[in-house]
């Protein structure tokens, strides 16, 4: 099942994505898909980020081909940091390039958008707390990165967190191929089988530390390949199952 937020008639919507027409909920938090409201074209609608995140927590270093691009060691623990969820923007809408970086890169990433409050949960417990699945671009500005040394600045700008274009619920995740294309040539290819710490692993020791509340969004790692983008440029992220996230970049306004 495909799930959508989109916008329609000047309001934001959820609803069911089944070929070229949504089934909007009558519940906007994905708890309930016994009533539905109306139907919609998806050409009549805007589709929009796939959830409303408390916090995005994303996670560094998580696949082994991208260790040894980096020629670093493979971390005992999984390395966390968190995005604003004010950097979250949909399919289509623009990433902007702010004025202070010299280089903005691209990280296609597996997005996992969880499905109610939980804390202190063990691995096995994982997958039932879990509502889909989605692409992301975790955005980095690279020099302020190198920069400050800690990475709340150059993951933190607004519109540095497209996701999308939906969550897909029946996925299962340990196995898929993921890409990133610039302007219609692949820079990023792996798969999810490459990830140090899996999809359970990472969710239950992300527990450990925070409560996690339904719609947040955790960003899995990204591949070898990792590069810039500039102004003008057409990014997109492709993962098996799920679907591909387009986005085109900008520059900020003077």
């Amino acid at each position: 099942m495909r799930l959508v937020r989109f916008l329609v008639q000047d309001r934001a919507a959820v609803g069911v994505l089944n070929n070229d027409e949504i089934a909007e909920l009558d519940d906007e938090t994905f708890s309930s898909f016994k009533a539905f409201r109306a139907l919609h074209r998806t050409a009549d609608v805007k589709l929009l980020a796939p959830c409303v995140p408390t916090k995005v927590v994303a996670v560094g270093l998580n696949y082994r081909d991208h260790a040894k691009e980096l020629g670093m060691e493979v971390p005992d623990v999984p390395i966390l940091f968190l995005k604003p969820p004010t950097a979250v923007i949909g399919p289509g809408e623009p990433i902007v390039c702010p004025a202070m970086s010299g280089r903005v890169d691209y990280e296609g990433e597996l997005g996992i958008v969880i499905k109610d409050r939980i804390g202190r949960i063990g691995p096995d417990e994982v997958r039932g707390h879990i509502l889909g699945y989605t692409c992301v671009n975790d955005v980095t500005a690279r020099d302020l990165q190198k920069k400050d040394g800690q990475w709340t600045r150059a993951k933190a700008f607004d519109t540095f967190c497209p996701a999308g274009p939906w969550i897909e619920t029946s996925l299962e995740p340990d196995d898929l191929l993921i890409e990133t294309f610039l302007n219609g040539d692949r820079k990023q290819s792996s798969r999810t089988s490459q990830f140090i710490f899996g999809v359970d692993r990472l969710v239950s020791f992300i527990s450990q530390v925070m409560t996690l509340n339904a719609g947040d969004l955790i960003l899995t790692g990204t591949p070898a390949g990792i590069g810039p983008m500039q102004p003008g440029d057409d990014v997109e992220v492709r993962i098996e199952g799920i679907g591909s996230l387009k986005n085109n970049v900008t520059k900020a306004s003077p």
